[in-house]
């Protein structure tokens, strides 16, 4: 390792140890007016208008997207654009959160007075209590006085990373109080391997399934198997509930006169199952501790669809 890499290290290191400080310290001097912004937001009918300028405009942006995927409508508005005709996206229905470290940030003033004309409620973010923002807001949430990690105060670094934590902690305090779920997360998340993770086995299995009655021939249920390419065929009784599996291994079980016999004489009995309603990763995970390629989807005994290992794969689940 040279002599130049440790510095670069020990510069990393500096730098996450004075901004981990600074996010102590928000902790810290986190009071009433957090939940009374989180009180504001929940009241709101409309949306979260989340603004701000410059390197706070970025971090605002990442407050609405992580707001908006979480169960709280939100949207970023440009505070330059909102002074060209983008106001009229803010209602009397939203609730502003507006970040500026400074609080005086210029570009912020026709939409701090557009809050105030419409009764518009108003929570700000910046780390001087007597700024025009935080005099203006109707909740103020007060940044802690911490070093800024470039060690000349001028490049925003600490700052905007105890904005962010703020708006992360805001998102879940929200996210809680409303019980927002992993499922209701994977309605804002369909795409990606997220979305595949969080996935449904009803979104997965297939409702044409392969399926013989406790009675049927064993040559009809090796057609059955062959025709519908799962390897498999599922038993059911007469009341159309799954009682059995039919599996490669139970054919080779019963090999010596196996044309002679029927399903249920052939057939595995209570076979593994899952509920269409579980995560597509926990039929996964079932499938790989059973050593098997298939689960049927059953809901109060019936077959509802069958779902294989190669369906999750291609899906993206693993």
């Amino acid at each position: 390792m040279t002599s130049s890499t440790t510095d670069y290290a020990a510069t990393a290191r500096r730098v996450i140890g004075i901004e981990a400080a600074g996010l102590t310290a928000l902790a810290a001097g986190l009071n009433g007016s957090f939940s009374d912004a989180v009180e504001m937001i929940l009241r709101a009918r409309g949306r979260v208008i989340v603004s701000g300028m410059g390197k706070s405009g970025h971090i605002a942006r990442k407050i609405a997207a992580t707001f908006a995927s979480t169960g709280t409508p939100a949207q970023f508005v440009h505070p330059a654009e909102a002074s060209h005709g983008d106001l009229g996206m803010v209602t009397r229905e939203d609730v502003a959160l507006v970040l500026s470290n400074s609080g005086e940030t210029p570009e912020l003033a026709d939409l701090i007075a557009h809050t105030r004309r419409f009764s518009i409620p108003l929570i700000g973010v910046a780390a001087r209590p007597d700024s025009t923002l935080l005099r203006q807001a109707d909740v103020a949430l007060v940044l802690p006085q911490a070093e800024e990690a470039c060690g000349t105060g001028v490049v925003p670094t600490t700052s905007t990373t105890m904005t962010l934590a703020l708006g992360d902690a805001l998102a879940i305090a929200l996210m809680e109080h409303r019980q927002f779920t992993p499922e209701n997360f994977r309605t804002f998340h369909p795409g990606g391997k997220l979305g595949a993770r969080l996935a449904k086995v009803a979104d997965l299995m297939h409702d044409d399934m392969p399926l013989v009655r406790e009675e049927t021939p064993m040559p009809e249920a090796l057609l059955v198997i062959s025709q519908k390419g799962f390897g498999v065929v599922g038993v059911t009784d007469a009341a159309g509930k799954l009682v059995g599996i039919v599996t490669d291994g139970d054919l080779r079980r019963h090999m010596d006169g196996l044309l002679s016999h029927r399903a249920s004489e052939v057939m595995t009995r209570d076979p593994r199952t899952i509920a269409p309603g579980a995560l597509a990763e926990a039929a996964v995970a079932l499938m790989n501790e059973r050593k098997i390629t298939c689960l049927f989807a059953v809901s109060e005994g019936r077959p509802l669809g069958i779902l294989h290992i190669h369906d999750c794969l291609r899906a993206g689940v693993v």
